[in-house]
């Protein structure tokens, strides 16, 4: 692979899709009339298309990606073996690349299943990112909190104090890097987590956006159509 280009792409769609309930995982799941996986790679050459992108695919679904690709004329980019969690795809991918990144690299990491995204929130993330460890996007939480007691009992907290975390996640490529040479942590539930055990603390904020839902359940299908019609 020929480096030229300062930023990496990572779409991690490597997960079975167990809770979405269908015969295929989500990201190979049709949205106005094209796989979820193909909108979300779409919208990241749109956004950046100088930038390497490199998807992680279980390896039991790559023959069935590449059919996808020729029966719609997709091309697809470069792939990685995804792991038995999304820390050790992400992990693979970045054995992958590691030897191309220079110190002015930036790493970004979308999840594949999240095919809303768009020019702004990305440019944002990677803004974030060039004086920081790296930048997440973060929206407030809508939802009335409680939290649960070891007795089992719960109470009301403060929804103001809390944000729900998405992807795409930005981060310097040689502490993203160090960061994924530690030992797996159940608590990893994204690459910030991972950053934040390696003491890289200084990750900043930005404004998220409401409609890049991830798509999880067969209603979340529904919705992402509707967010895409809507110009």
């Amino acid at each position: 692979m020929k480096q030229e280009h300062q930023i990496f792409n990572i779409i991690v769609a490597a997960g079975s899709g167990s809770r979405f309930g269908a015969d295929i995982p989500k990201q190979f799941c049709l949205l106005n009339g094209k796989p979820v996986l193909m909108h979300t790679i779409e919208r990241m050459r749109q956004a950046l298309p100088k930038s390497t992108i490199i998807i992680v695919l279980s390896n039991n679904f790559i023959d069935y990606w590449e059919e996808l690709c020729d029966n719609y004329s997709f091309k697809s980019p470069q792939i990685a073996i995804g792991g038995n969690t999304r820390w050790q795809s992400v992990k693979n991918a970045l054995e992958q690349i590691k030897e191309y990144i220079t110190p002015e690299s930036i790493i970004i990491i979308h999840d594949g299943a999240r095919p809303l995204i768009n020019n702004e929130l990305i440019n944002r993330v990677i803004d974030g990112a060039k004086n920081t460890s790296g930048a997440i996007p973060v929206t407030p939480v809508t939802d009335s909190l409680r939290i649960i007691k070891p007795d089992g009992t719960s109470s009301p907290t403060d929804r103001s104090l809390y944000r729900a975390v998405q992807t795409p996640q930005a981060f310097q490529a040689n502490k993203l890097i160090h960061a994924y040479s530690l030992p797996y942590q159940p608590y990893f539930t994204d690459d910030a987590s991972v950053m934040v055990a390696a003491n890289f603390n200084d990750i900043s904020l930005v404004n998220g956006d409401y409609r890049n839902i991830k798509i999880t359940m067969p209603h979340d299908i529904d919705i992402a159509s509707i967010y895409m019609n809507i110009k």
